[in-house]
Parts: structure tokens; C-alpha cells; sequence
């Protein structure tokens, strides 16, 4: 994981390392292939993408302490998985990204341009 890289080509940056996030919870998007959701978009979830995730099913301000999970507030970074993102980038509700802590993997399902379209400045 040392050398994994983000999807501009540098070293890939922790997501979150107050929350454990992550298809290994240590705060990292990384993704290997064990990792068949592809959680590897670092997202900054606001509250319109966390009501807007809500509606979908997937209610990521429900906490679950079985795995030290105590929900996301507005404005916290989290790792989103493939489908997820695109489904939200579908209905024009994707949340902002993270490039610099986005694992280079996401680019065998998303193109580089859509990620910078809701790229964080």
C-alpha cells in the first residue's frame, strides 16, 4: 500500500483518518482485488449527497459500532465505491472529490474527466 498511486499518478493520500473508512477501515481508498465494490473514490460528502444516499438505501449517517462506524456528518470524507458514485453521477447528485486521495483503480470504471468534474478545489 506504500506505493499505491492516485488517479493523477503521485502517491495515494489517506481519505480520513479520524474515520474508519475504506475497504481495509484504515482511512485509505485503496483498493486491491479482493475489494470487489471498488470502495476507491474519496469523496467529501455533503448533506444534499447524504440525503440523496439515504433515499438510494445506502443511509452513511446511520451509525454501525460493530465496526467503529458512528455515522458521516456533512463535510467528512469517506471512500464511495464505483457503482455507488456513478449511480449518483447518473442522477446528477455525485458529491465533490478527493483527487489526490482517490486509488488509481476507479479509472477501470470512471474516466478521468468525470472525476474532475467534482474535483475539490
Amino acid at each position: 500500500m506504500d506505493e499505491a498511486k492516485n488517479v493523477l499518478g503521485a502517491l495515494l493520500k489517506i481519505c480520513n483518518n479520524r474515520i474508519a473508512t475504506g475497504f481495509n477501515r484504515d482511512g485509505s481508498c485503496f483498493s486491491s482485488g479482493d475489494d470487489y465494490e471498488v470502495k476507491a473514490i474519496c469523496i467529501q460528502a455533503s448533506k444534499e449527497f447524504l440525503d440523496y444516499s439515504k433515499k438510494m438505501g445506502n443511509d452513511l449517517t446511520e451509525p454501525d459500532f460493530q465496526y467503529g462506524f458512528y455515522g458521516l456528518k456533512p463535510n467528512q470524507f469517506w471512500c464511495l465505491s464505483a457503482e455507488q458514485f456513478l449511480q449518483a453521477h447518473k442522477d446528477g447528485s455525485a458529491p465533490k472529490v478527493n483527487l489526490d486521495a482517490t486509488h488509481e483503480r476507479i479509472l477501470e470504471f470512471i474516466d478521468l474527466d468525470i472525476l474532475k468534474s467534482y474535483a475539490l478545489e
